[in-house]
């Protein structure tokens, strides 16, 4: 449960668990103490197990305070190039790319504004954890909006987006993801991961999950193969769904 990285994710999303946990153990222990009826020391425990499996679930299967594990070997497999994270938060995919990935470089693009899940987002909560990874000499945290991104064409090898591009709508989505086939160079590769509704992120967080809709990946790939992509891998992870596409050729 404890980690050396502090990616800043709120107290309820990783430990919210213990709150009910704590409190199921008291009511079963006061049931078993006064003799109250049986139900409620059944009550009690299937609660306090719910919250014990959310816990390791959480930590041990999701490793919520470790960095990203990339869900494919097929991106960035030569193990080197200009890497852009797209809405970079804190840095755990940033982290995960460029642990993975020994010689690349990673630029950090994020807004740093309003609240997402992390409490302090900044960029400079982002390099602390590249510190910490030992990898700051290769990584680098601007301010930018993933619409409107502030680079030149072609500029990267090599573009990741995890739990971020997922919570545009709209336009906002078709911007974003035309400014990421517009800074890869030929041949660039997009992982796009986002959260999946599966019964491990119920389990894990049902009153965080619960905003989520399940996602339509149909209408994702239509998005991403108008965006100029060519999808070559889909695939599911526990609470994560991602698409792995490499940019077309100019016609």
């Amino acid at each position: 449960m404890f980690s050396t990285y502090d990616f800043g994710y709120s107290w309820p999303i990783t430990f919210g668990p213990l709150v009910p946990l704590a409190l199921a153990a008291a009511v079963a222990a006061a049931a078993l103490w006064r003799g109250w009826p049986r139900w409620v020391v059944l009550a009690g425990a299937l609660v306090a197990a719910w919250a014990l499996a959310a816990l390791l679930v959480l930590h041990a299967f999701l490793q919520i305070n470790a960095p990203m594990t990339i869900p494919t070997e097929r991106f960035l497999a030569s193990g080197a190039g200009r890497v852009l994270d797209a809405g970079a938060g804190s840095g755990r995919g940033a982290i995960g790319v460029l642990l993975a990935r020994p010689t690349a470089t990673v630029t950090g693009l994020d807004l740093y504004d309003g609240y997402w899940g992390i409490d302090d987002n900044t960029p400079e909560r982002f390099m602390a954890n590249a510190r910490a990874a030992g990898v700051a000499d290769r990584a680098e945290a601007l301010r930018g909006d993933m619409r409107r991104m502030p680079f030149d064409d072609a500029a990267f090898d090599a573009v990741v987006s995890a739990y971020a591009l997922d919570h545009l709508r709209g336009e906002d989505r078709v911007a974003a993801l035309a400014e990421a086939a517009r800074v890869l160079g030929p041949d660039g590769q997009f992982l796009l991961l986002g959260i999946n509704v599966d019964w491990m992120a119920w389990l894990a967080s049902p009153l965080h999950i619960a905003h989520h809709s399940r996602p339509d990946l149909p209408a994702w790939r239509a998005a991403i193969e108008r965006s100029g992509f060519a999808i070559e891998e889909e695939g599911r992870r526990p609470a994560t769904w991602y698409v792995l596409a490499r940019k077309r050729p100019a016609r």
